[in-house]
């Protein structure tokens, strides 16, 4: 019984000598890589050569906006978007800036109107003894005709007016053109932010580098001796 145990062992470590010292075809270690669905074999030298290659192949920077660069552009409405390359957001600044505009210029040609019209109730003569007051002949009652006109001036509406209601309709478009270039000057300044912010949330690190880890801590807040306890460490890199 020990004869064929010892005879088992010398088979078992005679195989596995033979099968260290056997020669692989070709000389050298190969590696295989698939390629048009066909296995070939390549040397590892020659691996590791393509490997060291595609490491020192030039990769594209990332870009990296300056904040204080896409503010300043950014005076210019849809500059900081432009600098930022954020383009999808010029039609939303645009939009929104041309529209407080286009609210501003209307209700100035309507509040001109209404302010025209409350003007010819008045004798506005310098010359005249009468300067300053309501002229003479007209009464509260007394009604002028008010030519309201659309933006681009190409139609025009003709309503009647006493000099209150004319008084009335200058004083409610003044308060709405006020409002517009307030809503406009918001929107411009929103626009300058807004650059500025996404210029510095584009420089912040969001790969995968980013990890958490947990340390041992002996100095804890308010306590006057060591006092073992775990901290939260925030790998940036």
């Amino acid at each position: 019984m020990k004869n064929w145990f010892l005879l088992g062992m010398l088979m078992f470590f005679s195989r596995a000598i033979f099968a260290q010292t056997t020669p692989v075809a070709g000389g050298a270690d190969t590696v295989r890589a698939a390629r048009s669905g066909k296995d070939t074999v390549r040397p590892a030298g020659d691996t590791v050569k393509v490997a060291q290659q595609d490491s020192m192949a030039p990769r594209k920077k990332k870009f990296m906006p300056v904040p204080k660069t896409a503010t300043r552009l950014a005076f210019i409405p849809g500059g900081g978007q432009i600098y930022n390359r954020d383009y999808w957001k010029l039609p939303i600044v645009y939009i929104a800036f041309g529209g407080g505009l286009y609210a501003y210029y209307l209700n100035s040609i309507k509040y001109k109107d209404y302010l025209d019209t409350y003007k010819s109730f008045y004798d506005l003569d310098k010359n005249s003894k009468n300067y300053g007051n309501v002229k003479i002949g007209l009464t509260p009652d007394s009604t002028k005709i008010v030519r309201v006109r659309n933006l681009l001036n190409t139609e025009s509406e003709y309503l009647p007016a006493t000099r209150d209601q004319a008084a009335r309709g200058k004083n409610y478009w003044r308060r709405n053109r006020g409002f517009a270039l307030i809503v406009s000057g918001f929107i411009y300044t929103l626009s300058i932010i807004e650059a500025n912010v996404a210029a510095h949330l584009k420089t912040f690190d969001l790969s995968d580098d980013l990890s958490l880890r947990i340390e041992p801590k002996l100095n804890q807040p308010a306590m006057r001796t060591p006092t073992p306890g775990l901290r939260l460490v925030f790998d940036i890199k």
